[in-house]
């Protein structure tokens, strides 16, 4: 258990998917009637997904920062945006907003709905921590705890803790 959940916090890519992360496992640790909480999953290694695509071809957007696969056949994304999800770094490292960028994005989420699964984004700057803090800063970790409640109770699961 504990090793399998380090070599997921490894594959993150960034603070705010740590700090998701590390909520999560850290409230529903020990409840075994709830979804894991996958990272850094590619969709074409999602069963349904290739089984369902058949010829078509691989998905523009293919790699998800969580998925979700509840018993009730639900295939839930969860995206935490950066400044790259939106934005193009210029030459001095600044990200400057795309409206083409962001339009291929949200085209891309309506193609996943219409897939099959449910989108849910949060932005990098939700999870914002106090400089030199290894804790997750209790608004954070309430809002984290918040969604996943909101969302389970929206597919009858019923969390033991």
């Amino acid at each position: 258990g504990l090793r399998l959940h380090n070599r997921f916090l490894e594959s993150l890519d960034s603070p705010p998917e740590r700090v998701l992360f590390e909520v999560y496992a850290g409230r529903y640790k020990a409840s075994f009637d709830i979804p894991a909480l996958i990272p850094q999953v590619y969709l074409h290694y999602d069963p349904y997904t290739r089984r369902e695509r058949g010829l078509e071809q691989v998905l523009a957007r293919q790699r998800m920062d969580f998925l979700m696969l509840p018993a009730n056949g639900v295939r839930i994304v969860i995206e935490i945006d950066g400044q790259h999800h939106y934005g193009n770094a210029g030459r001095d490292g600044e990200y400057k907003t795309s409206a083409s960028k962001y339009a291929a994005m949200v085209a891309e989420d309506r193609r996943l709905s219409l897939s099959g699964y449910e989108v849910y984004r949060f932005g990098a700057a939700e999870f914002h921590q106090p400089e030199n803090s290894d804790d997750v800063a209790p608004a954070i970790g309430a809002k984290v705890v918040d969604f996943f409640a909101a969302l389970f109770r929206r597919h009858g699961l019923t969390p033991t803790r």
